[in-house]
């Protein structure tokens, strides 16, 4: 069977919404000729039509221990959908489940990349005024990392952005708490030294910049913003917190008077299009790089539009031959 003609296998049992906004993000995949297979317990895909199933008698939950679960639940919905992958039947995975599971569940049965230390989470971040979004790795699947981690990173980062979002010549930046060389924890010091040699960035055709800052993260003079896994989930959870925030404060502003709602009916039409941009919904979750197949992470509450934007971005990558460009990269 063709690659291109293999289904997406996704997660029906994963995420907050489980199990109706996956099916129906799936059925959006199908609509638009995306093919898909849902992995799920048997009473939870009774009713879908037109979509091949794959049963799973066991569910994953977002608080339970990842690596244990893994371990123990083989017949879950997780492990099932990236065996799916290992096995041929499917061409890449996504679920909006828990997330260290996730990353276990594609460890275990897809495999590492040979030469990567560490599989790292890649998670676009919104640029107001610029079609395609920053990179942010690792975001949360290595809390304690080493130098040589964050070039690796910075690498897989690089080879993200030029499949993803066509970006030429990614420029890397390393997140720290000042541009100059001197300033950041011990880590980021020696990661610095490390990313100035010209080897790595001719091997992934990407540029590194230096030091960045978090008010960086939505800059557009940087594409890839390179972090260990806690500091970058702590500015990922930030950035997401701030923008909610600032959204509901807005909504609050727009109905706080009869002046103010006709105000807002003014300004809709030119701020739907920056809502569009920063909406989660509109990128649908971050890819587990640095694993032999294409893995997608959405966020816990995702609804349709998200799982959709995943399983396409997933199949996208898939069929581009994205994997192989990284382990083209990293070998040594």
């Amino acid at each position: 069977m063709s690659p291109n003609t293999l289904p997406v296998a996704v997660d029906a049992m994963g995420g907050d919404n489980a199990p109706l906004e996956i099916i129906k993000g799936a059925e959006l995949a199908l609509e638009a000729g995306i093919p898909v297979m849902l992995v799920g317990q048997p009473e939870a895909l009774s009713d879908v039509e037109g979509i091949p199933t794959k049963f799973a008698s066991e569910v994953i939950g977002m608080g339970e221990d990842p690596a244990t679960a893994v371990r123990k639940k083989k017949d879950s919905s997780l492990v099932r959908s990236a065996e799916a992958v290992r096995d041929g039947e499917a061409i890449a995975m996504v679920s909006a489940g828990n997330t260290g599971a996730t990353m276990a569940s594609a460890l275990l049965k897809i495999g590492r990349i040979r030469g990567v230390s560490r599989p790292a989470i890649a998670t676009p971040i919104p640029v107001p005024g610029r079609s395609k979004p920053n990179i942010l790795l690792d975001s949360g699947a290595n809390a304690e990392c080493n130098p040589e981690w964050l070039v690796q990173f910075a690498e897989m980062g690089a080879v993200y952005a030029r499949d993803r979002f066509n970006t030429k010549k990614p420029k890397i930046g390393l997140l720290s708490i000042g541009e100059e060389p001197s300033k950041g924890s011990l880590l980021v010091k020696e990661a610095f030294g490390l990313l100035s040699d010209q080897d790595w960035q001719e091997r992934c055709s990407g540029e590194f910049i230096g030091n960045v800052e978090g008010r960086d993260l939505m800059n557009p003079d940087v594409d890839v913003v390179v972090a260990d896994g806690f500091t970058g989930n702590v500015a990922l959870k930030t950035l997401e917190g701030t923008a909610k925030s600032i959204v509901t404060a807005l909504l609050d502003v727009f109905s706080s008077s009869p002046e103010a709602e006709e105000g807002a009916k003014l300004l809709a039409p030119s701020l739907l299009p920056l809502y569009e941009t920063l909406d989660p919904e509109s990128v649908g979750g971050a890819i587990l790089l640095g694993i032999k197949g294409v893995a997608m992470v959405s966020h816990g509450s995702s609804k349709a539009k998200a799982i959709f934007n995943a399983i396409a971005t997933a199949f996208e990558l898939s069929t581009d031959e994205h994997v192989r460009h990284l382990e083209h990269v990293i070998k040594r």
